[in-house]
């Protein structure tokens, strides 16, 4: 019988972090209990130690075994990878037994490409959303996956900016990011020697690999060997592969992070922050100034309820305090992570 590489979230055994990943395993618990947990899937940690041990060869057959995968996504969402009418587009994680410095980032927005941007920006009406996701995914793609420096990137990002006479990212406007987007191609050009690849499944592959790779590399090896991780808890990476959702669509998006109790005091009240018309790493990063998540209430009260919604589900199953991570999609509310 041929090794299972990949499970559904609605599959995966939500206890099994050796075999999906800490990340794996709590989506697929998440999945499980109920909450609106964007579709994907999970590629295992087996499958990262038969390629680390074909001398990084993808195991026989998995390629063929995501597409099929990719494809249920598509009936799932409704939306086609590598499709310009109504594009499908996914993030790419790693996620071990242990978390550890030194893995892989996250990659978003993979399946970009110009056909699928030329879509994402017809379907959303919004140029400025689409020029900025391209321009996102390329360099954190050329970073991660084509092992492209940031530095590159960044100095034609600041060029740009100071051409527009602009402080911060947000005040770009959408021809600006346009530039950017055409510019950061042109890095992958020159420091690889290749062109940015413009096949979904192509990316995919890249992506799958470098998460792969991520697990022997220097500062994860450095990492366990210091902090005496052994096999036995945490061996090799499983890959997260999830449909992208967007907070940032317009006015009716949003993203936050949010505890189910104040960490502080312990006391049941509603805990977190919220960014309007952003993506997730907008409220890490401190690019702008999130807002009490007491203000969604009278801002967006369907959006409140939803949100109080999911904290009682999330108290209700873990019966602990929980961290964690949503983001909003024309109106509807997705859990992410919990922890």
């Amino acid at each position: 019988m041929t090794k299972k590489y990949i499970y559904k979230y609605t599959e995966g055994d939500g206890k099994n972090k050796m075999l999906l990943g800490g990340k794996g395993a709590n989506l697929c618990e998440m999945t499980q209990i109920g909450l609106r947990v964007p579709p994907g899937f999970v590629i295992t940690t087996e499958a990262c130690l038969d390629y680390i041990n074909a001398n990084n060869r993808l195991p026989d057959g998995i390629m063929g075994d995501l597409r099929e995968h990719m494809a249920w996504l598509e009936q799932e969402t409704g939306k086609q990878f590598g499709g310009a009418g109504n594009p499908l587009l996914v993030s790419v994680r790693s996620g071990s037994a242990m978390s550890m410095p030194g893995m892989m980032d996250t990659i978003l927005n993979l399946g970009l490409n110009e056909k699928t941007l030329a879509g994402l920006i017809k379907l959303t009406d919004n140029a400025r959303f689409g020029y900025d996701a391209y321009r996102r995914f390329i360099q954190l793609f050329g970073k991660i996956a084509l092992g492209v420096d940031d530095h590159y990137f960044d100095e034609h990002f600041e060029a740009i900016k100071r051409r527009a006479g602009v402080k911060v990212d947000v005040a770009l406007s959408a021809e600006d990011l346009r530039d950017i987007g055409q510019l950061f191609l042109q890095v992958v050009q020159e420091q690889t020697g290749r062109p940015f690849p413009q096949d979904p499944y192509e990316q995919l592959e890249l992506a799958v690999k470098a998460v792969f790779n991520s697990w022997m590399g220097q500062r994860a090896v450095d990492y366990r060997r210091e902090f005496k991780i052994t096999p036995d808890q945490a061996n090799g990476t499983a890959v997260n592969i999830v449909t992208m959702v967007f907070g940032n669509m317009g006015n009716d998006c949003s993203t936050g992070v949010g505890f189910t109790r104040d960490p502080g005091t312990g006391e049941n009240v509603m805990y977190g922050e919220y960014l309007v018309n952003a993506q997730g790493e907008d409220v890490v990063a401190g690019i702008r100034t999130p807002k009490p998540v007491a203000e969604m209430k009278d801002e967006m009260p369907d959006l409140y309820r939803q949100l109080v919604e999911l904290r009682n589900k999330l108290e209700g199953h873990y019966h602990e305090v929980q961290d964690y991570e949503y983001t909003i999609e024309k109106g509807v509310l997705y859990c992410l992570q919990t922890r």
